[in-house]
Order: structure tokens, then C-alpha cells, then sequence
């Protein structure tokens, strides 16, 4: 067993707590992939979470269902937004080896969008454990 009781990386969704300016905490269900013992999760290049993590690198995720509605304890890290390309290509590896064809759907879907041009990566080193 993992030692948070849970195991990010075969976790399907976890929630992903940033925090505000005035530590005001912001939870939201995201997917998340690992690479190399670091773990991944992707958004909206304007989104408030990516927002909130270039403020503030501290975050904490734990296992939850697709609504956010948590299962597990929770794990304290640091985040950061990834801009180096071979690590990025690598993340959108790890969530296409996890997510299989749901990933890929996603990625073709925001491809013709123009939303993956926008797309942010976010690295999370999980601390404490």
C-alpha cells in the first residue's frame, strides 16, 4: 500500500487543492498521470488553477470520483506549470498510457479546438511521505 493510503498514479481522478492570494483553499477534480515519481495534471492554459499555482506552489490531492467528492487522505506538495517540451511530451505520454483512447479523444477534440495550444501541464512533487 501506498504510503497516503492511496496511490495517485492508479487513481482515476483525485482532487487538486490550490490556494488563493488570501489562502482561501480551491478544490477541483482533475485527472492525474506519473511520470519518473512526479505527477501530472493538465488544464486550461487560463484556468484558475494554473492561475493559483503560478501564485502559490503549494497544493494537496487525494483520491476522489468524478464530482470531487474525496475517498482518501490527503497528500501535501508543491506544483508547478512545465514548460520545457520534452517534459510535456512525456506527461501527454503518461495520460495517453493511462487513459488509453479517452485521452486521445480528448487530445484530437482539443486539437480542432484550438484549446491544446492553450493546454498548461502541471508538475506535482508530492512532499511529507
Amino acid at each position: 500500500m501506498h504510503p497516503a493510503g492511496f496511490d495517485p498514479a492508479t487513481e482515476k481522478y483525485v482532487s487538486l487543492a490550490t490556494y488563493r492570494r488570501n489562502g482561501v483553499e480551491v478544490k477541483t477534480p482533475v485527472w492525474i498521470a506519473e511520470l519518473a515519481g512526479r505527477y501530472y495534471v493538465f488544464s486550461e492554459g487560463d484556468a484558475g488553477k494554473v492561475k493559483r499555482i503560478r501564485a502559490t506552489r503549494r497544493v494537496r490531492f487525494a483520491a476522489c470520483d468524478i464530482r470531487g467528492n474525496v475517498r482518501s487522505t490527503w497528500l501535501e506538495g508543491r506544483a508547478r506549470i512545465v514548460s520545457e517540451p520534452a517534459l510535456i511530451l512525456g506527461a501527454r505520454r503518461a495520460f495517453r498510457s493511462k487513459y488509453g483512447w479517452i485521452m486521445l479523444l480528448t487530445d484530437v477534440m482539443a486539437s480542432l479546438s484550438g484549446r491544446m495550444r492553450r493546454r498548461a501541464y502541471i508538475e506535482i512533487e508530492a512532499s511529507g511521505w
